[in-house]
């Protein structure tokens, strides 16, 4: 697997050879557009200063999709490198605290020969970058032969991984694509010649791929076992006698079988009159058609010719007319809803009678829309004489109004709405969602300053909000230099590396500096053995405590009589009262005894 370089100062990496950005005023393609200002050409226009995802040169997809795609188009089959990927940043840090990080992980880089990414090769997929270690730009080694370079990135199967948007869109400020711009060239300044027939690495001349018509290491071998083209995958024709395709095209040097036609010899022959061969290069039936078929090589199927009659065999019209409930040259309409039941002009498929209820139009198969009261249309055009139900609009009151304010129904003639629209919706006829970073009744509102995007009917920012910003609406600023709570009042505890605690709840989000415990960290570890650090969640001590204490956190001094590890020793049995470290007896010795733990019987009398 080829590695993924990732290069920091400026978008374009120092390159000890010359390449040509491949990419750049080449035509793109996006999945989505939301804005023509943020379209897929903003990607190769050249032009990134300005990184904030409508700045006018990064090219966005709508935020609200499960796939996203772009990509483009380099002209032909080009011989490419690596290339490099600059992300939206919103002008600012690049950092894991930044939004498009979350949104840029998970991507995939497809080079292919077609617009279908799934014809094409995998160069890259990212299964490991996290918000704190994705690059931008990132340059990625892609050593392969392709016209289109393809962007992809999903998020159709939930859960996702840590740090994942849950949505996907693509915030592409850049896109450079470096390689030879001639096929079958390599090296510096891509002046040498590649090995024939190959299409070969642009650095060390091996064969990655060979030209249509050759396989092998060297590609020296031409197409053989009945196969050709590219890879040598397609599977020769009809060939006479069994015999070997050209290697390149697929032609067959003398001709086709039996039954089959074309430069290739893939086409089957139509139903020629008496079984005859058709013309091998054409395909045409010299003799005519059977009956039932027509057309130049007899494909085409006759249509409901009256009594069953067959049809001429060049245009496919029937001599005698059409069966009844059919109609045209070659009879394979079907009439409409007559009046009464009635047959349809053979010809024209008019209805002599006019059209039954609900139906209108020259042949009766339109239908009505929502007249009002249930009203018939006008047999010829559709129009409703009363006008509409409530809730649709035009001419023939088959389109439905909009998202009209407080439920009201539109005007009956443009779908206009006499009172505005309802929340999340505007235009003429209030059909069309507000666009991205509006919400309410008109979309009049603008979404927070601080908001990533918000819900267009609510305002509320769902999609999350901008760094140091938290809150429904993002209005409040989250607690900075070690403080959190209520008006960032409380300070933080000991969190690991002197990170910044949540600023709702004090938590540290990588845990407790060595000594510390608790969600908070604000615990302190009690006496452990060996000095070990203490499970940082709850103070326990994983091996147990040290000389002098006991308890769960170690935290409790020996009660009296007790000394040692875990306090688990008890005191001499003629001691007064002993060090809970030692065991020394310093408080004395009872009666008769003595010695350093009062295990030595006394000397004296006492009387």
């Amino acid at each position: 697997m080829y590695a993924v370089l990732a290069c920091w100062v400026v978008l374009l990496c120092p390159s000890v050879q010359a390449y040509e950005n491949l990419a750049l005023q080449q035509p793109s393609w996006q999945s989505t557009t939301v804005w023509p200002h943020i379209g897929a050409d903003r990607a190769v226009d050249g032009q990134y200063t300005d990184q904030r995802w409508n700045g006018g040169q990064c090219a966005v997809t709508d935020n609200l999709q499960t796939t996203a795609e772009w990509r483009v188009d380099l002209g032909d089959v080009r011989n490419i490198i690596y290339m490099v990927i600059q992300f939206v940043t919103d002008n600012n840090v690049w950092d894991k605290n930044n939004f498009y990080t979350s949104v840029s992980l998970g991507f995939s880089i497809y080079i292919s020969n077609t617009t279908n990414k799934n014809g094409g090769v995998l160069c890259f997929r990212d299964t490991n970058y996290t918000r704190a270690t994705i690059p931008n730009p990132v340059n990625i080694t892609c050593p392969y032969h392709g016209r289109y370079v393809i962007y992809y990135n999903n998020r159709t199967h939930p859960p996702y991984p840590d740090g994942y948007y849950i949505t996907a869109y693509t915030t592409l400020c850049e896109v450079e694509v470096y390689g030879c711009p001639t096929p079958g060239r390599f090296g510096e300044n891509c002046s040498l010649l590649c090995p024939e027939n190959c299409n070969c690495d642009v650095i060390d001349n091996t064969c990655v791929e060979c030209t249509p018509g050759y396989k092998g290491y060297l590609c020296y071998e031409a197409c053989d076992q009945n196969t050709y083209g590219v890879d040598c995958k397609q599977p020769c024709g009809n060939c006479s006698k069994g015999e070997q395709c050209h290697h390149v095209d697929g032609s067959c040097p003398s001709g086709c079988d039996a039954g089959a036609y074309g430069v290739s010899c893939k086409e089957s022959c139509g139903n020629c009159s008496k079984g005859q061969q058709c013309h091998q290069v054409t395909g045409r039936c010299l003799s005519g058609c059977d009956a039932g078929a027509y057309g130049i090589t007899c494909k085409e199927s006759c249509g409901n010719c009256s009594n069953g009659d067959p049809c001429n065999d060049v245009d496919g019209s029937c001599p005698s007319g059409c069966e009844a409930g059919a109609y045209g040259v070659t009879c394979k309409h079907s009439c409409g809803n007559c009046s009464n039941g009635d047959l349809c002009n053979g010809t024209d498929g008019s209805c002599p009678s006019g059209c039954e209820a609900g139906a209108y139009g020259v042949t009766c198969k339109e239908s009505c829309g929502f007249c009002q009261n249930g009203e018939q249309c006008h047999h010829v055009d559709g129009s409703c004489p009363s006008g509409c139900e409530a809730g649709a609009y035009g001419v023939t009151c088959k389109e439905s109004c909009g998202n009209c304010s407080n439920g009201d129904s539109c005007n009956d003639d443009d779908g206009s709405c006499p009172f505005g629209c309802d929340v999340g919706a505007y235009g003429k006829t209030c059909d069309e969602a507000c666009e991205p970073g509006r919400y309410g009744i008109n979309c009049a509102k603008p979404c927070g300053p601080n908001c990533q995007g918000c819900n267009r009917f609510t305002g509320v920012c769902e999609f999350g909000c901008h760094p140091e910003w938290t809150g429904t609406f993002c209005e409040k600023r989250k607690c900075g230099n070690n403080t959190y709570g209520v008006e960032c009042k409380n300070p933080c505890g000991n969190c690991k590396n002197g990170e910044q605690c949540h600023h709702l709840e004090g938590s540290c989000p990588s845990g407790c500096k060595p000594g510390a415990y608790g969600v908070t960290c604000k615990g302190t570890c009690g006496n452990c053995s060996n000095g070990d650090p203490c499970n940082d969640v709850d103070g326990s001590c994983l091996y147990g405590c040290g000389v002098g204490v006991y308890g769960k956190a170690c935290d409790e001094v020996c009660q009296p009589g007790r000394y040692g590890i875990n306090c688990a020793t008890p005191c001499g049995t003629n001691c007064q009262g002993c060090n809970r470290f030692t065991g020394v007896c310093e408080f004395g010795c009872h009666p008769e005894w003595t010695g350093t733990f009062c295990e030595k019987r006394s000397n004296y009398v006492f009387i």
